[in-house]
């Protein structure tokens, strides 16, 4: 912890210290004095501050459960404004002649009141999106009214995928066509043809150049996608025997969704830089240049290259890119392309907060050494030395006594299981054991170095807490490839967090579960938490879950999406929910895996009714049964107080 909590009073300095709150929140987040975590809308040093409990409370009143993702309308709002201005900044500054064209990546956040608030907010920025499928494409030529904006299509593309996208250049959209693979190239010609529109024709490069992070095979020569040099050449020879050339508009690559080192993506920059000026120089008409994503999420606040961590800000990011591109293309007497880049995550991450109720904890009955009940000349070998053990534990013999613990331990279990031993005896050989990992613990903490084998122990005292929430559904990336996420209490953040946790979700599989934290040095095992009240409700906010979360989660146990409120922020730090969304029933989630929930209701009629033929319950009886399984399709798929 940043303090001891036992000799001085803990302060909310210690808890934004110790949750790192001001190094991951971009200024978003913040405590207030009375220990709520509160929501600063406007970003750092601005005034207007909203307490998330007082949301919470609203939540509750107007009838809503936990578990809540909580979006902040104006968070977004900020962030776009952001991304914009840091690149005006550094295009001034550096005198790049391009502009800035942003596109939100809608696979990273489908939801549909997401990408409508960015089309709309983003729309005085000339912000676009980039789309992966017909359902995206469809998405979002609806939703987009400007005509400056780009409208990127990735991914493959059927023939129905290309004529979508053509219509939509006729009707005046700026829709770029980024060849995937070779064979696309002969089908957008062919379609082009047959209704009469020429395309907007991007392609996809295989750079040579890799990024570390998760996504580090997004990238680089054996990259799923995209073309090598030599196919790109075959798309120039083909365009240009068809005269052509002019519809080539627009370079592409992909280094990765989390790039933690700005060198890497400076020396990406620097490659499809050179691409480019081979392609104006082939005589293709260009002007845009898409950087795609990338851009980073510092979720630990660490500032260095781990991966999930960023060691550059956003200003040096854009002044990073642009005077990349300009290093080049000056060289070779290039006008400079319009910049596009597809940051989804920096986009959305801060928009959103998982907010859940800790319903129950589990803790390892340890007790104390008073506790252990006297020992006699009787009492089996194991468990007398497991007490000379406890007796001997000294700081010079940390690392030995928990050496004879454990073996001990484990001649206690066997014995047990051979009958030598009974119940109560192994119980006493295994409360003595824990008496001895206790103290190790306690110990340990006086050692400027603890031994390696000993740094296990704290999560094996740790608490169980049981969040109303499910990892699947709700934080799929914490489960899959171990993304690290900063979660705390939203509220008591002036009092000391006194247990170490992890978290359980509700799911009853072994991998629902958080069990590594955010620290300064990369990651710790356990989290610090406070003890429950009774009659009392624990909230944790898990945050900057805005980018993939929502859309990558599953119905594991047939746990559905959550309530979803929006909320807005004025200047004066008033708040109203502006947006609402039910979370799914049982009913809706029954019905996503081909359940009729009318059939089940009618099959349920049947059961109570065989029940009561055979008096097993009464008529009465059977028409409160029905009521209880009718209102239990209407309910929540989550934990109802």
């Amino acid at each position: 912890m940043a303090k001891s909590v036992t000799l001085q009073r803990w302060s909310v300095e210690d808890s934004a210290e110790l949750y790192g709150i001001r190094n991951w929140s971009a200024g978003y987040f913040d405590i207030a004095p009375e220990g709520d975590v509160v929501i600063r809308p406007f970003g750092p040093n601005t005034p207007v501050t909203v307490s998330i409990p007082d949301i919470i409370k609203g939540l509750r009143e107007r009838g809503l459960d936990m578990p809540v993702l909580l979006r902040i309308e104006n968070i977004l709002d900020s962030q776009l404004s952001l991304l914009h201005d840091s690149f005006r900044k550094a295009r001034e500054s550096l005198g790049y002649k391009g502009e800035y064209r942003g596109v939100f990546p809608i696979k990273v956040n489908q939801q549909q009141q997401v990408v409508e608030a960015i089309a709309r907010y983003g729309q005085k920025y000339h912000h676009g999106l980039e789309v992966g499928s017909k359902p995206e494409l469809l998405a979002g030529i609806s939703l987009l009214r400007d005509p400056e904006a780009c409208l990127i299509c990735n991914g493959y593309k059927d023939e129905e995928f290309i004529d979508l996208g053509l219509h939509a250049v006729r009707m005046g959209y700026k829709c770029f066509f980024v060849i995937e693979m070779p064979s696309e190239l002969e089908l957008i010609l062919e379609r082009s043809k047959t209704l009469g529109v020429r395309p907007l024709i991007g392609v996809r490069a295989k750079l040579s150049s890799k990024a570390g992070g998760h996504w580090t095979d997004s990238g680089g020569e054996r990259s799923t996608f995209g073309l090598t040099a030599a196919q790109i050449v075959d798309v120039v020879d083909t365009l240009k025997n068809l005269d052509m050339l002019d519809c080539f508009k627009l370079l592409h690559y992909h280094l990765g969704s989390q790039v933690p080192n700005i060198r890497d993506i400076r020396a990406a920059v620097m490659e499809a830089s050179r691409i480019y000026a081979g392609l104006v120089a082939e005589g293709a008409a260009m002007g845009y240049l898409d950087l795609g994503g990338g851009l980073a999420v510092d979720y630990d606040g660490s500032r260095t290259n781990y991966v999930s961590s960023r060691n550059y800000n956003l200003d040096e990011y854009c002044s990073d890119v642009l005077e990349a591109v300009m290093t080049i293309l000056d060289e070779c007497g290039i006008d400079h392309p319009h910049i596009v880049t597809e940051s989804g995550r920096a986009t959305v991450a801060y928009y959103s907060v998982l907010l859940f109720n800790i319903l129950d904890t589990s803790s390892i009955e340890y007790g104390e050494a008073s506790d252990i009940p006297e020992l006699d000349h009787e009492t089996a070998e194991p468990i007398l030395n497991l007490r000379d053990t406890l007796k001997n534990l000294t700081l010079r013999n940390l690392q030995e006594s928990y050496n004879d613990a454990l073996y001990y331990r484990d001649e206690v279990r066997q014995q047990f299981l051979h009958g030598k031993l009974s119940l109560r005896e192994r119980t006493v050989g295994e409360r003595i054991f824990w008496v001895i990992i206790k103290k190790i613990a306690q110990e340990k903490t006086k050692l400027p170095q603890p031994p390696k084998d000993l740094s296990a122990i704290d999560t094996v005292l740790a608490d169980i807490y049981y969040g109303n929430f499910s990892v699947f559904q709700s934080l799929p990336d914490s489960w899959a490839i171990g993304q690290l996420f900063p979660v705390l209490p939203v509220h008591r953040l002036a009092e000391s967090p006194t247990r170490r946790a992890i978290l359980s979700d509700i799911t009853c599989d072994s991998d629902g579960r958080i069990d590594r934290f955010i620290a300064p040095a990369g990651f710790k095992d356990t989290l610090e938490l406070h003890p429950l009240k009774d009659g009392e409700e624990y909230y944790l906010g898990v945050f900057l879950v805005g980018a993939y979360q929502e859309t990558l989660g599953d119905l594991h146990n047939l746990l559905g999406d959550t309530n979803v409120v929006s909320v807005r922020i004025e200047e004066n730090g008033a708040f109203e929910f502006v947006r609402e969304i039910r979370g799914d029933s049982v009913a809706d989630i029954l019905a996503y895996v081909e359940y009729e929930p009318r059939r089940i209701l009618e099959d349920l009629r049947q059961v109570a009714e065989n029940a009561v033929r055979e008096k097993r319950i009464s008529p009465a009886d059977r028409f409160r049964i029905m009521l209880a399984f009718e209102d239990g399709l209407r309910g929540y798929t989550y934990y109802e107080r």
